[in-house]
């Protein structure tokens, strides 16, 4: 069983418990100011048992600890803000977010969202650090294709004869 408690150097830790033939041992998972999932995802490297990620906030937040909101809390409390403030999304990806959340609600009603859509999904909050690391990966898989055993020769592109479509002939 996980938990959280204060040290005396003002941080927090988040220890385990466990039996042995000696009798109760803890040990320490994670040293923490702030608690963060990736504070949750170390902790859970190091467990003996799957971790509850919100029983473990809720026990920080119980021993005094800061919680960190999670990442799609954050980010939905930033979009509120700005919608608040009178900004409006662009039409297709208001169009995306509404069909999300409303598949997460089990509500719909409006025309499905495509897969192309949904592929963008992904990368639109992506850095350019890894929209460039997937970019060396597919020049690297174009690199992997094969060839027609033209290592080392130039490519050769089929002759265009603007004459021949000029005679007639088909």
């Amino acid at each position: 069983m996980a938990y959280v408690v204060p040290t005396r150097r003002g941080e927090f830790e988040i220890r385990e418990s466990r039996s042995t033939p000696k009798g109760p041992r803890n040990r320490t998972l994670a040293n923490f100011k702030e608690l963060t999932d990736e504070v949750i995802a170390k902790a859970g490297e190091k467990a003996a048992k799957p971790l509850d990620p919100e029983g473990l906030r809720d026990a920080a937040r119980r021993s005094g600890a800061t919680v960190a909101p999670r990442p799609i809390d954050r980010a939905a409390r930033e979009l509120i803000a700005e919608l608040a403030k009178g900004r409006r999304l662009d039409p297709s990806l208001r169009h995306l977010a509404a069909d999300l959340l409303g598949r997460e609600n089990g509500t719909g009603g409006r025309k499905p969202v495509t897969d192309a859509e949904r592929s963008a999904a992904e990368w639109m909050a992506s850095t350019l650090r890894e929209r460039g690391t997937a970019l060396v990966d597919l020049l690297l898989l174009g690199d992997a294709l094969p060839h027609g055993h033209r290592v080392g020769k130039p490519l050769e592109f089929p002759r265009l004869d603007s004459t021949a479509a000029s005679d007639g002939e088909d």
